[in-house]
């Protein structure tokens, strides 16, 4: 990549293999977001309850744990663009399967097996694979701001994304097409995105991949082993629990329950729901650049924590809100700083670590990020089937996330990533 003085500092150095991350990076949050502001929708207009499709939801995320486990742990011995191909297969054969059948079992099959994002966040194996292959392909010193940067670009993408999806099919309703048939073009462009990302990564050259792994023997098997992680095995673990109670308070206010909440309690259509979530994500994140900046004064941990607190203490509050107009505007403040954590804790993950355990503690963490979200969407389906009860999602996951937050605090404060020692 040429020298460029309208390119970050930090993205200078970047191999046409990071490059290409980045880009599979944006076109698949972008399907993401799509999908998350219709996804409710779109089951409910095939005739699914709010309780069946707040189960479907929580399978889905439930089945994503099981794959990207799988992939994730073993992508450092079989190849990270090997299993970033199966990845994308599956998330493409996910949005044909959901566009073709109105069958609950078979969108309960679909969703498990397949990869379907009803939060506008990353599901599947990339993250974890993707964070490990960036790792390998830039400093430690600029690895943070990096993550900022992918960050940004995710959430921009997931706006985007979720701008395009509640403005098409408002407009194809417009245009005499009736509800279901234009989520269900959303939902196909959904599994266009899967093809294409698979042919991108066919691209992914060598240096994405890690080197013959140190001091250990093909004949030394263990439990540790096999899930990709030994020495570090128990700081992934530890983090792994607590990553677990954050995605498990998260689960209550995905993005598509969250876009349901806002028609429910205030009529509104999906294209004004769409510019919602947009702007939700873009400041989500630009608060992203800010947090390498932070974590450099104050620490990673410490820029997780003293971030995520304000932002959940702001999503209690926002069901509170008497007005569409207050409500969205708690919503946009508490975006804003929001994912300040994300980058941070993706870095600290990746920095506490070894090299060659980098995509199985990015996949272990990430599963277990997946399993608190999976369960979660159950019991805000339950609780979005009675009108009388849909601000307790927005309570309890602000709450359990302020639980998260402390407890986290606690373990790892005194616990600085390598490059703080130094």
């Amino acid at each position: 990549m040429p020298q460029n003085s309208t390119i970050p500092s930090a993205l200078r150095d970047l191999t046409p293999d990071g490059w290409l991350l980045f880009l599979t990076r944006f076109l698949r949050l972008f399907a993401y977001g799509s999908l998350s502001v219709i996804l409710v929708f779109y089951l409910v207009s095939l005739g699914l309850d709010e309780s069946q499709t707040g189960l479907l939801l929580s399978l889905t995320l439930a089945g994503d744990v099981i794959v990207s486990l799988f992939l994730t742990t073993h992508a450092d011995r079989f190849g990270r663009r090997r299993m970033l191909i199966v990845g994308a297969a599956l998330m493409a054969g996910a949005g044909v399967a959901f566009a073709c059948t109105h069958n609950y079992f078979f969108l309960l099959l679909a969703g498990t097996i397949g990869v379907i994002s009803p939060s506008g966040h990353e599901v599947g194996p990339f993250i974890s694979i993707e964070q490990a292959a960036l790792s390998h392909v830039v400093s430690s010193g600029i690895r943070t701001e990096v993550f900022a940067w992918y960050t940004l670009v995710g959430s921009l993408a997931t706006a985007l994304g979720a701008l395009c999806g509640g403005t098409l099919t408002h407009t194809l309703q417009k245009s005499a097409v009736t509800p279901v048939q234009s989520y269900r073009v959303v939902v196909l462009a959904y599994a266009a995105f899967g093809v294409v990302l698979a042919c991108l990564f066919l691209r992914l050259g060598p240096s994405a991949e890690v080197n013959e792994i140190q001091g250990s023997s093909p004949s030394a098997w263990s439990l540790k082993n096999f899930f990709g992680v030994g020495r570090s095995h128990n700081v992934v673990m530890k983090l792994s629990g607590l990553f677990a109670i954050d995605s498990f308070a998260g689960g209550f206010v995905v993005q598509s329950f969250a876009a349901y909440w806002f028609y429910l309690r205030f009529g509104v259509n999906p294209a004004t729901l769409g510019a919602i979530f947009f702007w939700a994500n873009a400041f989500a994140g630009i608060s992203a650049l800010l947090a390498s900046r932070l974590a450099s004064r104050i620490g990673l941990v410490r820029t997780m924590v003293f971030t995520h607190l304000p932002s959940n203490i702001l999503l209690i509050l926002v069901p509170l809100m008497p007005t569409l107009g207050s409500a969205i505007a708690v919503l946009l403040v508490r975006f804003s700083i929001s994912q300040m954590d994300v980058p941070t804790r993706q870095s600290y993950t990746m920095a506490v670590v070894p090299p060659e355990e980098r995509s199985a503690a990015a996949g272990i963490t990430g599963v277990a990020r997946s399993t608190g979200a999976a369960i979660s969407p159950f019991f805000a389906g339950l609780l979005f089937a009675r009108l009388s009860l849909i601000n307790v999602p927005f309570f309890l996951a602000g709450g359990l996330k302020i639980v998260y937050d402390l407890l986290l605090y606690k373990a790892f404060v005194t616990v600085p990533p390598h490059d703080e020692t130094h």
